[in-house]
């Protein structure tokens, strides 16, 4: 017990000190590992980090050596105050688990979080650039929505702006911005804009009522949608305080009883 005590905390040690080259240990093993990679993990980098040069093998090598130092940090600990046992040291095994996983369940509550974000903020923003399409064409519309527009979509409405300014007049560009926010209906209304920019000055004013009333019908389910999460951010709030309040009201009858007893 005492040797094992002694070799897990010098290897502690030297990956702390970088005095054993974790990176090349897990290089060397990398195709293997991969196996355990999320097959979304990279697309979900991607989503948070964006244009940032990204060294996917690299990020995912370094959850798997949190989670094996966490593992023996915790063997280790229990190993000293004379608790490792065989269901113990599976605990271990199971916060090194936790804490290598940890990683992926961040970079998905974000994308999910930002999806969340776009899906309540779309119906607003489109109804700002149906205002500006019925002085403007399309193109000049989306143009001048950039600056009032919400900050998530800024990148998006530039790259669109300027595929249209390189003379790109076919419906890839919208098809594009659909694809980089997808969220509820964001397709169908950049097939409704793209319609909407080659329809003829006759049929704009039918387009855009058309246009109007989806975007109205978008807002009415972000509203709806909007009190569901308050609603359901109340249940949870209220359950939590249900939860605390029976857990102290049993913790005082227990230590009653305790001292009764005691007596």
């Amino acid at each position: 017990m005492e040797f094992l005590i002694v070799a897990i905390a010098v290897i502690i040690i030297f990956i702390y000190n970088s005095i054993i080259d974790t990176k090349s240990i897990l290089g060397q093993v990398n195709p293997f590992l991969r196996k355990f990679m999320e097959k979304d993990y990279e697309f979900l980098l991607r989503v948070k980090y964006k244009d940032k040069d990204l060294d996917v093998n690299a990020l995912f090598s370094r959850r798997i050596r949190d989670g094996v130092l966490i593992t023996m940090v915790v063997i280790f600990m229990l190993a000293i105050t004379g608790y490792l046992t065989y269901m113990y040291a599976l605990l271990a095994f199971v916060a090194g688990f936790v804490v290598f996983k940890s990683g992926y369940t961040k970079l998905k509550n974000y994308y999910k979080a930002r999806l969340h974000y776009m899906d309540s903020m779309l119906p607003y923003y489109l109804k700002s650039l149906e205002i500006l399409v019925q002085h403007y064409t399309v193109p000049v519309a989306l143009s001048r929505s950039i600056d009032t527009a919400p900050e998530i979509f800024r990148p998006g409405l530039r790259t669109l702006v300027a595929k249209i300014d390189e003379g790109d007049s076919t419906i890839q560009p919208y098809i594009d911005f659909a694809n980089e926010y997808p969220v509820r209906d964001s397709m169908r209304m950049m097939r409704l804009l793209y319609r909407l920019g080659l329809g003829s000055q006759e049929d704009k004013h039918e387009q855009i009522m058309m246009f109007s009333r989806t975007v109205s019908s978008l807002q009415n389910k972000a509203r709806e949608q909007k009190y569901k999460d308050r609603l359901e951010s109340m249940e949870k709030r209220t359950m939590m305080m249900l939860f605390v309040t029976g857990g102290g009201v049993i913790l005082v009858l227990f230590l009653s009883m305790t001292i009764m007893m005691g007596i």
